[in-house]
């Protein structure tokens, strides 16, 4: 079975993107240079005893993506409970709006957003009243 283990975020100012993703959702950061032969900090991103996998940011080795072209790769999408409060702190922090905020009806708050490295990644907030 090939369930996701680890997930990499490609960024070309490392200690930016670290502010960034500490800063919003509380993540960690290991220093995993030496292994990687590149700049590259593994991310704990949450408890252990919650669902979830931890990753890692790693020095962006090509150009990076060019504003508004289609997907090209995997997004990652972030559980948390309160939507617009972390939909303020993304923007305060230099992030972009890439798609709004709506509703998963019945289930949840989806959107997605452009990180300080221009990479794309959404927020759920679980929420039955959705619609």
């Amino acid at each position: 079975m090939g369930r996701l283990v680890h997930f990499e975020i490609h960024v070309d100012d490392m200690d930016r993107a670290k502010k960034f993703y500490g800063e919003i959702f509380g993540w960690t950061f290991q220093d995993w240079t030496e292994f990687a032969g590149i700049p590259y900090f593994g991310a704990v991103t949450g408890d252990e005893s919650q669902l979830g996998i931890n990753g890692a940011l790693m020095k962006r080795q090509t150009p990076p993506p060019e504003q508004n072209q289609p997907m090209n790769g995997f997004s990652c999408t972030l559980g948390i409970e309160d939507y617009d409060s972390t939909e303020a702190k993304i923007l305060e922090h230099g992030g972009k709006v890439a798609m709004p905020k709506y509703a998963l009806p019945g289930m949840a708050w989806q959107g997605y957003y452009v990180d300080t490295e221009g990479n794309i990644f959404g927020i759920h907030q679980p929420d039955e009243n959705a619609k």
